[in-house]
């Protein structure tokens, strides 16, 4: 029964931060849908028969699209607790082979983040889902679909941010009409940079600064709303009839088809319900949409369509003029700091899809800041923050009309929206398995949904053509990293190390051991990466143990800490070398894990005792040294590890490793503390426990290394060149050489995004000709 409070209380708390930041573009959608619709070439069409047509057009979209399809329906797809177009791939991959991703491993299956209900034997034999595994470019073209879908909500952040404070800010024209359009411009830039100021504090901190705002605006345009409909016209009771809908195409025709497209704002913001589910949790964000945010829209749009009807030359500022004189000052007030966040459930979601466009191996490397030590994916990403307020800027002052922007904005929305049904029809169909539901599910929706799209596709030119050059400059930057990251590890693969080359070379490798551990890091999940062989030849000396290190993404939201290292062993036992695969999931942050030496090398001690008592694992002298992997969990390791660990200040340390050292190692090293006092911390030594009953060669390679641990830990990475061989296409030529070239240069290291401390790090050469 606590439990059940507790859980209870949660999702309430959840909830109310929710409006703030997954609600606040939705519910300021009242300030421009009407203008939209009717303003400009089209106000001719004004009756009161439209705007009770333009009413019930935007009930039952309502009703149709953001509470039935997503509340009901899409919310329910979540990725174990993630949203967005990335984690419907994500379901789908791991129901299908349509992943692209080349490291993946069986061993992958066995997450338990990966299970997703239950898998029956006939969606092993569809004949859909063979088709779609069989061709390549089908797969291509379905990452494609999802990048265009991912690349369309960025361009969301950046339109939602200019259209919201610019509708706002337009209420001070009514007051005051000697205010010229580019003193409300300036006010709008001047509140949008104060806005992206803000997202550094967090979801968490805005949630709580943002929400009072939107509950009180919702409340308040509620109330508007029942006062506009008894005092103007109580009739429009009578549009949220159907008839109404078929009513209002039959006597407007053409010109009630191109009228959509401003009807399509008032769901603009619906994509980030599923996208920011992530921050939140799906109970949280459908309670609030069904109890709150719908109820409200519904009315406020109902009072409008009401006072409309007996005032139809107020079509230009229709909100404002609505407002009783007596509270139109507050709601000024209030409906400005709504609109500002309005735009933070964008940004929000672009956070989240970056980081999953990131993870999945679609994205350059970016710094990702965890905001919340409660929410895990609560983040901030300092790069894409300012990337979004300079282009936000550009659009605000380039367009300085709500109208043109609002043209941006509605075919962004609903493109995104039409990828959402697209996806989720094949989530219905291989994840859910009934697929009998899904061709229903996307003949509804995505005719409601091709009807927006087509009118708003005539606004191309007004407009339009903003978010589909801002989508297609985001793709074609993710499907660059994509095919270059791609193409990169074909060569590691096909330029892998002989086993049978480093077996006949013998236990010292043919060259000298010197203490240490060297950890190797390398994007193979298998074999050994040529990197290696490159070192050895031209520096005939390595460490006495040495690590293949692969840091890899997995198609999931998490991985928990019990399942992130696998350990294997490559070689014979005297080689002392070894494999640890660290695996992350898209809503992890690599590099996360505190003390991963420590971490490592406990993990490598339980493999070798693991090894020696359970038979799977002892047969290390056949004829196979490398695929045979065991999940070490870090946070029990410590516990059923034999060996003993304890903690010494650096200083207390000194004595003891300096008869292992050098005096220019012992030299450089005080150099380094001096200059890095305020960085010291507490260090973790190892010891063997006396223990009579211990296997003689499992004690000598623990030995082995607990010393090479004493010795000092280097980190390997190889400082690669991508080119483009000179047989490739001209095409080929401009994508790698200069395309993911630049972007390599640009984005962030991967010894910084790995946490790799600069003075262990060694750095490799190599040129690939892909």
């Amino acid at each position: 029964m606590q439990t059940s409070w507790i859980n209870l209380s949660r999702n309430l708390l959840l909830a109310y931060q929710s409006v703030g930041v997954v609600y606040g573009d939705l519910s300021t959608s009242p300030l421009y849908v009407y203008t939209s619709t009717f303003k400009g070439k089209r106000q001719h069409l004004l009756t009161e028969d439209a705007v009770f047509g333009a009413f019930s057009l935007i009930f039952w979209t309502l009703t149709l699209i953001p509470l039935l399809k997503y509340v009901f329906i899409v919310l329910n797809a979540d990725d174990n607790g993630e949203g967005g177009t990335f984690a419907l791939y994500s379901l789908l991959c791991r129901h299908a082979k349509f992943s692209l991703l080349p490291n993946q491993q069986a061993a992958d299956e066995e997450l338990s983040t990966y299970k997703y209900g239950h898998s029956a034997p006939t969606a092993a034999t569809s004949p859909l889902k063979r088709f779609l595994e069989k061709h390549k470019k089908l797969r291509t073209a379905l990452l494609l679909l999802v990048l265009s879908g991912a690349s369309m909500v960025i361009g969301d952040g950046v339109l939602t941010p200019a259209i919201s404070v610019l509708s706002s800010v337009s209420g001070l024209r009514v007051a005051d009409g000697k205010l010229k359009e580019g003193e409300l411009v300036l006010l709008a830039c001047v509140i949008l940079v104060g806005l992206f100021a803000l997202q550094h504090c967090g979801t968490h901190k805005v949630a709580f600064l943002f929400a009072p705002v939107v509950f009180i605006w919702l409340f308040t345009i509620f109330g508007i709303g029942i006062y506009n409909t008894i005092h103007w016209n109580p009739k429009i009771v009578r549009a949220l009839s159907p008839h109404y809908v078929i009513r209002y195409f039959k006597e407007t025709g053409k010109d009630g088809w191109l009228s959509l497209g401003g009807i399509l704002l008032c769901i603009t913001g619906t994509e980030t319900m599923f996208a920011d589910i992530g921050h939140f949790t799906a109970f949280s964000v459908k309670l609030v949409f069904t109890c709150v945010i719908y109820p409200c829209l519904v009315m406020q749009y109902m009072g409008q369509a009401a006072f409309l009807s007996m005032n139809l030359k107020s079509i230009e500022n229709s909100f404002y003029d609505s407002i009783p004189d007596p509270v139109f000052w507050p709601v000024f007030v209030i409906a400005t700091l709504a609109a500002i966040v309005g735009s933070q459930a964008v940004i929000t979601a672009t956070f989240s899809i970056v980081k999953q466009c990131h993870a999945l191996g679609c994205f350059p490397r970016v710094k990702v800041v965890h905001t919340s030590k409660h929410i895990y994916g609560q983040i901030y990403i300092p790069e894409i923050n300012w990337i979004l307020m300079i282009i936000t800027l550009a659009v605000t002052i380039g367009f300085g009309d709500t109208t043109l922007i609002g043209n941006a904005y509605g075919l962004a929305c609903v493109t995104v929206m039409l990828i959402t049904s697209c996806l989720m029809a094949l989530v219905i169909t291989f994840v859910w398995e009934k697929g009998l539901l899904a061709l229903p599910f996307l003949l509804l929706f995505g005719f409601i949904e091709g009807m927006y799209l087509s009118s708003a596709f005539t606004k191309v030119p007004q407009g339009g053509w903003v978010p589909i050059m801002l989508s297609l400059v985001f793709m074609l930057i993710m499907y660059v990293w994509h095919y270059g990251t791609r193409k990169k590890y074909n060569f590691d693969l096909h330029n892998k190390v002989s086993l049978k080359w480093i077996l006949g070379l013998g236990p010292s490798l043919g060259i000298v051991r010197v203490p240490g551990i060297g950890l190797i890091y390398s994007e193979l999940a298998t074999g050994v990466p040529s990197i290696f062989s490159h070192f050895v030849t031209n520096l005939p000396a390595f460490h006495k143990v040495v690590v293949f290190v692969c840091v890899k993404s997995v198609p999931v939201p998490y991985v928990s800490h019990e399942e992130r290292f696998l350990i294997g062993r490559i070689c014979p036992r005297p080689y002392r070398m070894y494999r640890c695969i660290v695996r992350y999931g898209y809503k992890d942050i690599p590099g996360d894990d505190g003390d991963f030496e420590n971490l490592l090398i406990r993990s490598i001690a339980e493999f070798i005792e693991m090894e020696a008592v359970e038979p799977q694992h002892s047969n290390s002298e056949s004829s196979s040294f490398d695929g045979r992997m065991a999940v070490i969990s870090t946070r029990t390791v410590g516990q059923t590890s034999s060996l003993i660990v304890s903690e010494h200040d650096d200083r207390d340390l000194n004595d003891v490793t300096q008869s292992s050292r050098s005096l220019t190692l012992q030299s450089l090293r005080s150099v380094y503390e001096d200059e890095g006092a305020q960085l010291r911390r507490r260090r973790v030594r190892f010891q063997l426990p006396q223990s009579p009953t211990m296997d003689p060669g499992v004690r000598d390679e623990l030995l082995d290394l607990i010393e090479a641990k004493e010795a000092g830990v280097a980190y390997i990475m190889g400082h690669s060149y991508v080119k483009a061989r000179r047989s490739s296409s001209f095409l080929k030529k401009i994508s790698i050489d200069i395309g993911y070239s630049f972007l390599r240069k640009n984005c962030r290291g991967p010894s910084v995004a790995l946490n790799i401390p600069h003075i262990s790090l060694i750095e490799v050469g190599m040129i690939y000709y892909v």
